[in-house]
């Protein structure tokens, strides 16, 4: 069975990944967390982010497309995720209040 499609970077990181090496060269040793937020900075104070939404939009029917074949070949987002943390139908049952205990032994009697 082949690996589950990776979901698709949104515009700012597609964008990221190709200004990374300019803000390196502009901010010569800046720190990886300073890169993100100088990344940010520079993301927010663009006006035509269109070349990046565009391919965005594409990634995601790119993903889309690679999903369903995923899917109809056999793969199951459930079979996947057996190794990741499970959502609350999982957890141990809620310890309840002794209010609620002692309400229940009094209908009892």
């Amino acid at each position: 069975m082949t690996d589950k499609p990776k979901r698709p970077l949104s515009a700012y990181f597609l964008w990221l990944n190709s200004a990374r090496e300019q803000i390196k060269r502009e901010n010569p040793g800046i720190k990886v967390t300073e890169i993100a937020k100088k990344g940010g900075e520079i993301w927010r104070s663009m006006k035509d982010k269109s070349e990046w939404e565009a391919k965005a939009v594409k990634a995601k029917e790119e993903y889309e497309v690679a999903m369903r074949e995923f899917e109809a070949n056999g793969g199951s987002t459930a079979a996947n995720g057996a190794g990741k943390k499970r959502g609350k139908a999982s957890k141990a049952p809620a310890k309840r209040s002794k209010k609620a205990e002692s309400e229940e032994e009094d209908e009892s009697e």
